[in-house]
């Protein structure tokens, strides 16, 4: 990609409702950030005694089972519209291939699928959270 192409990447970028882009062709590597959070922000931890609320923990804490991470950079939605359930809750058991979220990024949706059988342990993100490539959403207790 020559420097024009790159400043024409990054004129679109700023003006976009994008926070995060990267873009990887053979040996040229481009990440751009407007995100103003730390990624090493903890997650909150909510109350498990709401059952339609997704139970959190630290990302300290040793992962409950097979994880699920991010495919790629961009915002996580845990449910298919606004009015719809969300695709999987705490609790619920999911097949390899099941739909667990969709992250959106560059107005693309990307549909992220269990790789594993068994049943969702912990869901690590809010809808419509910003998240980074490799971050773990999900954890499966598998086999269950």
């Amino acid at each position: 990609m020559d420097v024009d192409n790159v400043q024409k990447v990054m004129t679109e970028f700023e003006k976009s409702s994008v926070r995060e882009l990267k873009i990887e062709d053979g040996s040229f590597h481009l990440y751009l950030s407007k995100n103003d959070r730390p990624a090493s922000q903890e997650p909150v931890t909510n109350t498990p005694e709401v059952a339609d609320q997704p139970v959190k923990h630290s990302s300290k804490n040793e992962p409950r089972g097979a994880q699920i991470k991010a495919p790629l950079v961009g915002t996580v939605y845990l449910q298919s519209k606004p009015d719809q359930p969300p695709y999987v809750k705490v609790g619920i058991h999911v097949n390899k291939g099941d739909v667990v979220c969709v992250i959106e990024a560059m107005k693309m949706m990307t549909e992220v699928k269990s790789e594993v059988a068994g049943t969702v342990s912990a869901i690590n993100v809010d809808n419509g959270e910003l998240v980074e490539y490799q971050q773990p959403l999900f954890e499966i207790k598998e086999g269950e």
